[in-house]
């Protein structure tokens, strides 16, 4: 998507092309007149949609609630994160979150044997039909009802709902397109409680339900003469888990209470197989029967077989009417298989611990059980041999699954949102992630891009992988909320502030906290800034007031800055010079001259409540975001205000169901908390008490964009109306506790017999706490109530031309290439900025040539050849060729781009971390194999010296 404005035209032109094509909007290619491309591209400046960031990944959280999942080959596991489902590719050490979202948080979903289909359920019953391979959402579908479990069928043609009391089964989409995906086959009568959980036979013939009536029933999918459900009893608690035995009917059964029963089937399943196949075939030789029946009826009288077999003409004497005949075959006969218990074992757990999750491998007869102590065992059936038992948290295990081959466990914690998986053998954790336990509070970005420093509520400081998305420290010597946190200039020391009154600053390196930074009477900090030089650090208080100014090397407290009459809410140097600005609550900035001494410099007033403010890049610019909803840009060298933006209008603030007025009266305390300038300087991202995102441009104070980072509606104040059917006499529904089992009350207070009355039900609100730009200016991140959430742009570009002339042409690049001049097709491509053109103009190029190509090059060309060379350097797997690229390019150009450094400085970060990405993957690759590589070296020089 791309949007036009006019430039370089006069008024004739202007109105011409307005006719054509309505200025400042948003237009795709295939949307434009073939015919008045060419002519807009002369008239309009075509603006690449820079700002079309996408959702990436969702690194600040790994689990939530529901079931996890491996898939069919064994090597990810699928794990839900409120409404989005996060995947964990294990052999490559890589996540990401998949795009697409569910209406509220996700209860259960299951993936198609085959890989290509997921079903993800809502805690409201809400259903989408996913295509795994493209991320497509191809069906919405609503159960109607919530649903706790959901499984397909071994062979992949149908799948099964807990649907309430009852169970039903659907046919699974195919390859074919249809109207309606979903199709019922077969509902299956109702328990007496809730269904529970699912289990399918492996020839998916018959069907395992578990309920809380603490029953679990047996049900065949095809009628089977003869056979009803069979309802197995055996338990004293619900039924938390069933599964079936490799290849029979054996049935395992495990309860809330601690109790493995063992259910032996008086039926192999050959022997239901060859039944169900007799009876089919009888069934369709007494349709044949009645077809011929009737066609005989309508020619002269009906004649049996027997009357063709005995070979007369006469009629049998003992002829039945064929109703009559039915109505005999279709009377109620005994079941022809009945289950029978033959084991129980019970668990042996302290503290009364009861199964919260349990699953079955059924080729190697491995069964798993999670506790809500947070242990889990691992048994092997039918003898119940206790192999391996290992407490992994101390909150209850919500979610358990194994994967194909047996070898790996994965555990996920609800309570603290921990997402394990174990290799029980090696008794080795191939995976260990864990979110923040509280809300996320701030993020920083390293300067080279590769490394998201985080910090929460319960005093950790984490740092994420960019690539990977994984979480590879975690330091925990706050002891109270983060506040805030930044990295230096060479980005190997993270400093953090906290509420506990401590500055702290760890080592990359060694991963140790090295500096503490404290004050001389107790404080609460709640900002904090580092100088260019990273040599001094600077932070504010809340209750004194105050900003406090140490020395980075000693450690030693400089200078106490004191003027402000209200918490300090924002500090940050000045890029460029020795300037420190602060913000506060008493509705001022400041300007102070740390290193001169010269105290307070200049004060800027506002009409409201400061909350943060941001330096531009190069240090010219200041923006100031208030309590009112406005953003204030200043002139630091002339200390004059150079425009604002109101803010109030595009965060569009939703109603809360405890809110008695109405979202728009809302709108008015709604306010931008967190703000960054873009690498270029020219765009600002705010972020606040709301749902969205926004991208100004700032010499223009335009909305450039909005991104809504959730659609979860499981938060509170997601809509701008409340629904009246959700309202009662009490109050909203929604805060209310309906349940009224006695088996379900919080007993926790002593003496208290209807629960804990001091607890209530509530929903946190969507907000957006911090905001950052990636270095390389191709990504950004935000911290919300769901996590740290990271977008970043489409790596191709369908259509952005520069210098576009009327007979430049793809067919110009591929006949320079055909002449060989190789100059002119790299520089045509890049004309037309066509990623694959230019892919296939460079590669092209032979490897003698490029050093002379790349010295041909205007200056124009290099920066566009810089920013693709840090895209192709991350995904090609020609990595000395590009190389070779980048050594010449840089060798030739390297004056030019130092002297533009402060314009080229995002491009030039981006190769840096591609570079420095590949450094990272191939070091770790030869020191794997070192030993390996010695001794190919060595058998080489043998054969040599033979």
């Amino acid at each position: 998507m791309y949007m036009v404005r006019p430039f370089n035209c006069n008024q004739q032109q202007y109105r011409r092309v307005c006719k054509l094509v309505p200025q400042n909007k948003t237009y795709s290619i295939p949307q434009l007149k073939p015919t008045i491309i060419f002519y807009l591209a002369a008239t309009y400046e075509f603006l690449p949609m820079k700002f079309s960031y996408t959702f990436s990944n969702l690194c600040g959280a790994v689990y939530k609630q529901g079931n996890v999942l491996f898939m069919s080959d064994g090597d990810s596991v699928f794990s839900p994160v409120g409404n989005r489902i996060s995947q964990f590719d294990l052999k490559r050490n890589k996540s990401w979150t998949h795009p697409f979202e569910n209406r509220t948080n996700i209860s259960c979903f299951a993936v198609s044997p085959n890989g290509l289909l997921m079903i993800s359920i809502d805690e409201d019953g809400r259903a989408l039909l996913v295509n795994l391979h493209r991320k497509v959402v191809l069906h919405h579908f609503n159960f109607k009802r919530p649903v706790c479990d959901i499984k397909f069928s071994p062979d992949g043609k149908f799948f099964a709902v807990t649907h309430s009391k009852s169970v039903q089964v659907w046919h699974s989409p195919g390859a074919v397109i249809e109207f309606a995906p979903f199709v019922l086959y077969r509902t299956f009568p109702a328990q007496y409680d809730d269904a529970t959980c699912l289990c399918w036979s492996d020839d998916s013939n018959f069907l395992a339900v578990g309920s809380q009536d603490t029953s679990c029933r047996v049900y065949s999918l095809r009628h089977i003469r003869g056979f009803h459900y069979v309802n197995l009893a055996g338990h004293r608690s619900a039924v938390v888990s069933c599964f079936f035995e490799h290849n029979s009917l054996t049935l395992y059964t495990v309860s809330r209470d601690g109790a493995v029963v063992r259910w032996q089937c008086d039926k192999t399943m050959e022997e239901m197989q060859q039944l169900q196949q007799t009876q089919d075939s009888e069934r369709r030789r007494e349709e044949d029967d009645d077809d011929s029946s009737s066609e005989m009826e309508q020619d002269g009288p009906a004649v049996t077989e027997d009357h063709y077999r005995d070979g007369s003409d006469e009629e049998p004497v003992d002829s039945v009417d064929p109703p009559l005949q039915k109505k005999r075959k279709t009377r109620h006969q005994p079941n022809i298989c009945y289950w029978s218990k033959t084991a129980k074992h019970l668990f042996q757990q302290e503290g009364g611990a009861e199964v919260s999750c349990a699953t079955y491998h059924a080729p190697t007869h491995l069964l798993v059980v999670g506790f809500t102590s947070g242990v889990f065992t691992l048994h092997e059936m039918p003898d119940f041999n206790l192999i391996h038992s290992l407490s992994i948290s101390q909150q209850k295990i919500t979610s358990v699954a194994v994967n194909s081959s047996g070898e790996w466990l994965a555990f996920g914690c609800k309570g603290v949102g921990q997402l394990l998986v174990w290799e029980w053998q090696s008794e080795s954790y191939i995976m260990r992630q864990q979110g923040h336990h509280y809300d996320m509070n701030v993020l920083a970005y390293s300067p080279d891009g590769q490394t998201i420093a985080t910090g929460g509520d319960d005093g950790k400081v984490k740092l994420w992988n960019t690539s990977t998305g994984f979480c590879f420290i975690t330091f925990t010597e706050h002891t109270s909320a983060v506040t805030a946190v930044t990295f230096n200039h060479t980005g190997q020391v993270v400093v953090s502030a906290s509420g506990d009154g401590t500055v702290r600053a760890f080592d990359m390196h060694r991963y140790r906290n090295f500096r503490t930074f404290a004050s001389p009477r107790p404080v609460q900090f709640a900002c904090l800034a580092l100088d260019p030089s990273s040599e001094v650090v600077s932070a504010g208080s809340l209750d004194t007031f105050e900003i406090f100014v140490w020395s980075m090397q000693t450690g030693r407290l400089l200078e106490l800055l004191t003027g402000h009459e209200g918490p300090v809410s924002g500090l940050m140097f000045s890029p460029l010079s020795a300037i420190l600005a602060s913000c506060s609550w008493d509705k001022t900035c400041k300007l102070w001259d740390v290193f001169e001494r010269k105290g307070n410099i200049e004060t800027l007033h506002h009409n409201s409540d400061v909350l943060c403010l941001v330096f531009r890049p190069d240090g010219e610019e200041l923006a100031v975001s208030t309590l009112d909803g406005q953003i204030t840009f200043w002139n630091i060298r002339g200390v004059v205000q150079t425009g604002s933006v109101e803010g109030r209008r595009d965060l569009q603030v939703g109603r809360s169901v405890e809110h008695k007025v109405t979202a728009k009266h809302l709108a008015g305390g709604s306010c931008f908390t967190s703000l960054c300038y873009s690498a270029d300087g020219k765009c600002i991202l705010a972020g606040g008490r709301s749902k969205f995102v926004c991208i100004y441009e700032v010499s223009q104070q335009l909305l450039i964009r909005k991104f809504q980072i959730s659609k979860n509606r499981s938060f509170d104040g997601m809509q701008p109306y409340l629904n009246s059917a959700k309202m009662s006499e009490a109050g909203p529904l929604d805060l209310l506790e309906v349940d009224s089992d006695s088996d379900k009350e919080d007993l926790s207070l002593p003496g208290v017999l209807k629960g804990d009355m001091s607890s209530r039900k509530t929903r946190p609100q969507v907000r957006t706490k911090c905001v950052r730009f990636s270095p390389t200016g191709r990504a950004w991140a935000a911290v919300s109530t769901e996590g740290l959430l990271i977008y970043s742009l489409d790596d191709v570009v369908l259509f952005d031309p520069f210098d576009l002339t009327i007979d430049l042409t793809p067919s110009t690049v591929n006949q320079a290439l055909i002449n060989k001049e190789y100059l002119a097709a790299v520089v045509y491509s890049f004309r037309l900025n066509d990623h694959d053109l230019v892919s296939r103009a460079m590669e092209s190029v032979p490897v003698d040539d490029i050093q002379l190509v790349a010295q041909s090059l205007s200056a124009v060309y290099v920066e566009k050849m810089v920013e693709f060379l840090a895209i192709k350097l991350e995904n090609s797997c020609h990595l000395q060729f590009y190389l070779s690229w980048c050594n010449h390019l840089l060798t030739a150009h390297g004056t030019y781009l130092k002297e533009n450094s402060a314009s080229n400085m995002s491009k030039l970060r981006d190769l840096q971390k591609s570079i420095v990405e590949k450094q990272n993957d191939l070091g770790s690759l030869c020191d794997g194999n070192s030993y390996t590589l010695q001794y190919l070296i060595s058998l080489s020089r043998l054969h040599s010296q033979q």
